[in-house]
């Protein structure tokens, strides 16, 4: 089996490959299937997914059975002072890979976000729920979901959120550090969603990729919380003395609109492989602890 992992060096992409490397994750034994499967992990330096020629010849060349698409630009602000890298990487760069993989007959995994939703409700999104993204980002990924749909046929579509793991950066090693060389921090408390380990969403992605069970899924941790109590977690489990204290997010004074509310409800996963995912509070402590 072939596989190819666009955003080779994310994090998610990282936890993906030492999950298939190891043959097991946090969550359990992974399929047999991928015992010898051939990993490519290109970055941008090694193919530049927005564009389409350089994508035929060389998913043609290594003709994959698998894509797992974890390319994107995530700078939410920075999304919005450049809206058309944000489109042409989010938007374009996931219509690409789905013309090519349409193509060669190979399945489509694309990672998505809880920023496709306008984050004002009280009730955790479904994946059927209305999408209104209020952000560039927002916007810029729901296209290219909306291009997956329309130019491929063996696709999933796996919208996460909150997102941290072993590579990279992300809110955990942030607050981690922070809290270290401060010793009191401010996080804001008027927006919700779901903490997501890498591990527990590679874990399910590698499951969906040998289905057939094509379609959108929501894949976050299970549970919700405000940025503030995650940050108080994290201080606790890494047992460090810092001050978190509660903030609204008009002091941040951002460029882009942040969902007040976008927890995710992994309906789906339910309805097909299963939803193991698990509550956020015991896979942040797994990630600390290891």
């Amino acid at each position: 089996m072939k596989i190819l992992i666009t955003g080779g060096k994310g994090q998610l992409a990282q936890q993906i490959y030492g999950i298939i490397k190891k043959g097991s994750s946090d969550l359990g034994i992974m399929d047999e299937a991928y015992k010898n499967a051939e990993l490519w992990m290109p970055d941008a330096d090694e193919m530049d997914i927005t564009n389409l020629e350089e994508v035929k010849q060389k998913l043609t060349e290594f003709n994959p059975e698998i894509i797992i698409n974890c390319a994107a630009m995530t700078n939410v602000d920075g999304c919005e002072s450049n809206e058309e890298l944000a489109f042409t990487v989010n938007a374009l760069g996931a219509r690409n890979l789905a013309i090519v993989c349409e193509n060669i007959g190979a399945r489509l995994i694309h990672i998505s976000t809880d920023y496709v939703f306008k984050g004002e409700g009280q009730i955790p999104y479904k994946e059927y729920d209305m999408t209104a993204p209020a952000s560039v980002y927002g916007k810029s990924k729901l296209l290219g979901e909306n291009y997956v749909r329309e130019f491929c046929r063996k696709y999933f579509i796996v919208r996460t959120s909150w997102l941290y793991g072993h590579g990279g950066s992300n809110f955990v090693k942030t607050i981690i550090k922070a809290a270290r060389e401060k010793g009191e921090l401010q996080v804001v408390n008027d927006q919700r969603g779901n903490p997501t380990y890498a591990e527990d969403l590679a874990h399910h992605i590698l499951k969906l990729a040998l289905t057939e069970e094509y379609g959108i899924y929501h894949c976050t941790g299970n549970g919700e919380c405000s940025w503030y109590d995650f940050a108080r977690a994290i201080v606790e489990y890494a047992n460090i003395n810092c001050r978190v204290e509660p903030i609204t997010s008009e002091k941040l004074n951002r460029a882009a609109k942040r969902p007040s509310f976008s927890s995710l409800d992994n309906m789906m996963l339910r309805c097909t492989i299963g939803d193991e995912m698990r509550e956020w509070t015991e896979a942040l402590r797994s990630f600390i602890n290891s």
